[in-house]
C-alpha cells in the first residue's frame, strides 16, 4: 500500500484489501518488532556473505558461513530471508562433454575403482579428466587431478590441444605437490591417458593407473562433478575475450575459490583445504601443500620445473 499511495487513495486500497484504514495507520506508526530488526540485520549479513561467494552460495552454504561466524540461526530462516531479498545460489547443471578419444593401438589400464570413489586418507585415490573452455579466440583445454578423499584439485594444466603432454603436466604438478606413495590414478580411456609417455611416468613414480569403461561418464563421475561446478560457477557466467583471460579466471577459480574456500556437502560443508588442515591438525603435522598454491615451476612459463616433467610448458605468456 505504501508503494501505491501516490496513485491510489488509502481508503480505496483498504476497502479492496478488506482491511481497516485505522489499522493500517496504526501499523504505520508502530515501531518494528525485535524479530523484524533481527531479520533486517541478518539479511544484510547474508547479502555480504552471498556477494563474497560471487553470488554462488545458496542457503545451505550461507547457513554454514553464519554458523562458522558464531551466528546461531535456523536453515529455514536463512532460506526465507534469502528468498525475501531475492538472493539465490547457482544451480549446477550436469553436462557430459565428450573429450575422450581412444587409441585402439594402446591397451587401457584395468579398472581398479569400479565406481567406488571413496578414500580413507590423502593420496589414496586420484581422479583425472579434461575439459574445454571457450573463448572468443578459440578453445583452451584444462586437465585436472583431484584427490577423492578431500575433493582438492591437486594438479592442473592448460593447453591448446588435448595431448599427452597436457595430462602429464597435471600429473607432474600433483606428484610434486603431494609426493604420494602407491596412489591410484583413475581416468577415462582417452588416448592421452593410454599413451606410452603417460604410462612410463606412472611407472617411474609408483602411480597405479586405473581406467573406467568406455562410454560411461559415471565411471569418472567425481572429475565430471568438478567440471560441472566450474561450468555453472564460472564459464556460464563469463565471456572470455582472450585465452590468457580464461586461463587467469580458471586459475583464480581453482586456487582462490575451489580449493581454499568452496564448501562441499560431502565434508559437512568444509572446503578441501580446511578439510585437510583439520585432518593434519589431528595428526600434529602440516598439511601437504598447506599454502594452497600451485607449483610455480609447472605453471609459470620460463620457470624451472619442480619435477622431471617430460611435458613442455603449456601456458603462454
Amino acid at each position: 500500500m505504501n508503494a501505491n499511495q501516490a496513485r491510489l487513495a488509502v481508503h480505496t486500497m483498504c476497502r479492496v484489501l478488506e482491511v481497516s484504514a485505522s489499522g493500517y495507520y496504526a501499523w504505520q506508526g508502530r515501531a518494528p518488532s525485535r524479530h523484524a530488526i533481527e531479520d533486517a540485520v541478518l539479511t544484510e549479513r547474508i547479502r555480504l556473505l552471498h556477494a563474497a561467494s560471487h553470488d554462488i552460495y545458496g542457503s545451505p552454504n550461507i547457513h554454514a558461513e553464519l554458523r562458522d561466524e558464531g551466528i546461531r540461526v535456523g536453515r529455514k530462516r536463512v532460506a526465507r530471508l534469502m528468498r525475501s531479498a531475492g538472493l539465490r545460489g547457482v544451480s549446477r547443471r550436469r553436462a557430459w562433454v565428450t573429450t575422450t578419444r581412444r587409441d585402439a593401438r594402446q591397451r587401457p589400464a584395468p579398472d581398479l575403482v569400479n565406481r567406488e570413489f571413496t578414500a580413507n586418507g590423502p593420496n589414496q585415490l586420484w581422479v583425472a579428466d579434461m575439459t574445454y573452455i571457450p573463448t572468443w579466440a578459440g578453445f583452451i583445454y584444462l586437465a585436472v587431478v583431484v584427490d577423492v578423499w578431500s575433493r582438492r584439485i591437486v594438479g592442473w594444466s592448460f593447453g591448446e590441444t588435448m595431448t599427452a603432454e597436457l595430462v602429464l603436466a597435471a600429473l607432474n604438478m600433483a606428484l610434486e605437490l603431494r609426493k604420494p606413495e602407491d596412489v591410484i590414478h583413475h581416468s577415462d580411456q582417452g588416448s592421452q591417458y593410454t599413451s606410452i609417455a603417460f604410462g612410463k611416468r606412472c611407472k617411474e613414480m609408483g602411480v597405479r593407473p586405473s581406467m573406467g569403461s568406455v562410454g560411461d561418464a559415471y565411471d569418472n563421475a567425481m572429475a565430471e562433478s568438478v567440471f560441472a561446478s566450474l561450468e555453472c560457477e564460472l564459464i556460464e557466467r563469463r565471456s572470455f575475450k582472450t585465452k590468457t583471460e580464461a586461463r587467469l579466471a580458471v586459475f583464480t577459480w581453482i586456487e582462490a575459490w575451489y580449493n581454499p574456500r568452496r564448501r562441499h556437502s560431502a565434508h559437512g560443508r568444509i572446503s578441501p583445504v580446511n578439510f585437510e588442515r583439520i585432518y593434519a591438525d589431528k595428526l600434529h603435522q602440516p598439511p601437504s601443500g598447506q599454502h594452497g598454491l600451485p607449483t610455480a615451476g609447472l605453471c609459470v612459463a620460463g620457470a624451472t620445473p619442480a619435477v622431471d616433467n617430460p611435458a613442455p610448458m603449456l601456458i603462454e605468456t
